[in-house]
């Protein structure tokens, strides 16, 4: 498979199937209200005791290397061998980094959470451990996985917490953390909508930190909410993904005009066939 098929696959997996993943039923009760205060390290949230031991680098690689592909698959391979003989915590980091990137670069986070987790618990960087973070968020977003789905919350909530050790004011951080805990990391989801909407009222533009405010807003519901999130960052930027987003909202707002015209702007931003497809279909739905 192509990367340019592979960065689509991706695309289109997150965003058909992230929202139907989310559980209603914890999300309805997350309506927004007053920002939060910050992140509050010593919450009790989903951490070690939901992470699966056999859940690690080599159970997520198998499948993953399938999706890329025999000649890539060949690259990591080597390099996994390279890691496994590395003499030094030195050397182990500089392979753990290589594979990292190596699977970033094919837009699989799965593996590559894994091996950001060991360079931040080597380094103990703050931005390490955001990386790890970020990973294992992503990683949640896209996989079917039920068994590896606490591990990866488990693993966010881990390093994020880490990270907030280091710099308890990092939005990234915050956002980050804010996202595991509507995953399932915290008990209730508002825990993480309050570290959002802090994140949001000290930076209103922050992308991630909006863009999740309006994909929970969708699952709660709170369509017009959504909508008012996605074209906030439609104004600073032009982007697949809070289109599509937009897109969907309008539709269930009734909005058929405007959720059309927002699909069409999907097209145009992914010009891909496949894609495009799949899009004119639901632009059919709506004209009947």
């Amino acid at each position: 498979m192509k990367l340019k098929q592979i960065v689509v696959v991706v695309i289109v997996v997150a965003i058909m199937g992230y929202l139907f993943k989310l559980d209603p039923v914890r999300l309805i009760v997350a309506k927004e209200g007053k920002p939060g205060a910050g992140a509050r390290i010593s919450e009790t949230r989903a951490g070690n005791s939901s992470v699966n031991a056999n859940i690690d680098a080599n159970y997520v690689s198998a499948p993953a290397k399938t999706a890329v592909g025999s000649n890539l698959s060949a690259e990591i391979t080597a390099l996994e061998n390279s890691l496994k003989n590395a003499g030094s915590n030195t050397d182990k980091v500089k392979f753990e980094t290589e594979l990292a990137k190596k699977w970033d670069d094919v837009n699989q986070p799965a593996p590559a959470a894994f091996y950001y987790m060991a360079i931040a618990k080597e380094k103990n960087g703050y931005q390490d451990w955001v990386n790890a973070g970020d990973r294992f968020n992503d990683a949640f977003k896209l996989t079917q996985d039920t068994l590896a789905q606490p591990t990866f919350v488990g693993n966010a909530v881990e390093a994020f917490n880490n990270a907030l050790k280091l710099n308890p004011n990092g939005l990234e951080a915050q956002t980050g953390l804010g996202i595991a805990d509507v995953n399932g990391g915290a008990p209730s989801p508002m825990t993480g909508i309050g570290l959002l909407l802090g994140v949001v009222a000290k930076d209103p533009n922050n992308r991630k930190a909006v863009l999740n405010l309006g994909t929970f807003a969708m699952k709660s519901g709170q369509y017009q909410k959504a909508v008012e999130r996605f074209k906030t960052l439609i104004a600073k930027k032009e982007e697949l993904e809070p289109y599509f987003y937009l897109a969907e909202s309008y539709k269930q707002l009734g909005m058929k005009k405007e959720a059309i015209d927002a699909y069409q702007k999907c097209k145009e931003l992914m010009p891909d066939p496949a894609f495009g497809t799949r899009i004119d279909e639901y632009i059919k739905e709506l004209k009947n």
